[in-house]
């Protein structure tokens, strides 16, 4: 324990410390630091360990009753003043084992330490219990850690429940958050869902899913970042200290999200569904949900991506905006894929956005046959005119999907595997 009563007053700073000695009464063993110690605190301890400045060792034994142990070896020391009444002994023990009154002196206690008996007595000890004891067996642990990887699972999974719980401002935001977008979207857009008689009226469409899509799915990549921060920085603490792997704690922190996103999802289908007027068809609806929530998984977890592969979320937060523009720039939007130039076309196909608005458009208007009407008072079908026009194909619909599960497991175990072996902690 490093300075359990640093910042306590006496009282609390007492039942501290007879909490650790009922603790060690118990048959376990504690180390504490403690910082200028009361009398009652010190003498509460069986065994001191002092250092001087370099990390050598001073003294390492017993204290006694009343620290009479201390107290007789180093007053045994010639040159050393003896002890006055009623002082601490902890005081006391600093004031002449510093550097001035070594030099004074003219002694070095490491040296002093290092040739008495107290010395060699620790040493023989040591010997003695590095010799196991007849008929012991070697220590072993089946595992690294005492639980096995699904209890693991579990037990990270009901932290991060509760961490996100005791943070009701950031999932507070988020749902006001997402009220408002899909409000104001909603009255923007109002009911030009069931309007595609003319080629305004399905840019009207494209317009509105790639403003859903972008703006808020970059919201829930910027704010992530700091939660995912301040997380990771509890995760070392608790690796080092043996409790968890890597694994469990990423996958719970995922699926933790995910129930949040979905929830936030449900939220803002409904508004933007019901609110720019798409026929209220089962089909059509599942569509339309199952890509707004992987849209905003992808986004979420890009942003626990970028803070896992970086140092801090601040890093983090610089890499996003340079690849968002570019999602932005490749979604099929500001320019269709049948017009990017054919040596950037990848890009279009390694953009996620481009994958959302291709779902959602072709979900919900890319069966429709009935003429469009295109400046010049041409009839061009509408499935037709969005495979022309767009690239878009409803049967390719299928594949559409797969390509968004397929982005969300890459970033999950990017994610997850980023925690595992990159350590940015500096210790």
């Amino acid at each position: 324990m490093d300075e359990p009563t640093s910042g306590l007053d006496a009282r609390a700073a007492a039942i501290v410390m007879r909490t650790v000695r009922n603790t060690v009464d118990t048959g376990r063993t504690v180390v504490c630091t403690i910082h200028q110690p009361s009398i009652d605190i010190f003498e509460a301890f069986d065994e001191l360990l002092l250092m001087k400045r370099g990390g050598q060792v001073i003294y390492a034994g017993p204290l006694g009753r009343h620290s009479h142990k201390l107290i007789e070896y180093f007053e045994a020391v010639p040159g050393v003043p003896k002890i006055k009444d009623g002082s601490n002994p902890a005081t006391w023990m600093l004031e002449i084992s510093s550097n001035a009154v070594e030099t004074q002196l003219n002694v070095d206690f490491a040296e002093i330490y290092a040739n008495s008996e107290l010395y060699q007595r620790n040493q023989e000890l040591i010997e003695e219990l590095s010799i196991p004891a007849p008929g012991s067996k070697d220590l072993y642990f089946p595992t690294q850690y005492s639980q096995d990887f699904f209890t693991q699972c579990k037990a990270c999974f009901l932290k991060q429940h509760w961490s996100y719980w005791k943070n009701p401002r950031y999932n507070a935001i988020r749902l006001f958050m997402t009220i408002a977008v899909g409000v104001i979207f909603g009255l923007i857009f109002w009911n030009k869902g069931d309007k595609t008689q003319k080629q305004q009226d399905l840019l009207n469409l494209l317009g509105a899913m790639y403003s859903a899509v972008m703006f808020l799915g970059a919201t829930n990549t910027s704010s992530v970042m700091s939660i995912v921060s301040v997380e990771r920085t509890v995760f070392y603490r608790e690796r080092a200290a043996g409790m968890y792997s890597e694994l469990p704690y990423a996958f719970a922190q995922v699926a933790i999200e995910s129930i949040y996103v979905a929830s936030q999802t449900l939220i803002y289908s409904l508004l933007l569904y019901s609110m720019i007027g798409f026929p209220w068809k089962a089909e059509n609806f599942l569509w339309f949900y199952f890509f707004i929530f992987m849209c905003f998984m992808y986004f979420t977890l890009y942003g626990m991506m970028l803070v896992a592969l970086t140092p801090g979320h601040q890093i983090a937060a610089i890499v996003m905006s340079f690849f968002l523009s570019f999602w932005n720039l490749f979604s099929g939007f500001l320019i269709p894929r049948t017009q990017i130039p054919i040596w950037w076309r990848w890009y279009y196909w390694a953009s996620p956005t481009a994958w959302t608005i291709y779902g959602l458009i072709t979900s919900q208007v890319g069966k429709l046959s009935h003429d469009l009407v295109i400046p010049g008072d041409t009839l061009m079908p509408v499935n037709d005119y969005l495979k022309i026009a767009f690239g878009f194909e409803y049967d390719f619909l299928g594949a559409v999907a797969a390509a968004h599960i397929g982005f969300v497991l890459l970033f999950l175990f990017v994610f997850a595997y980023g925690i595992k072996f990159l350590n940015f902690q500096r210790r």
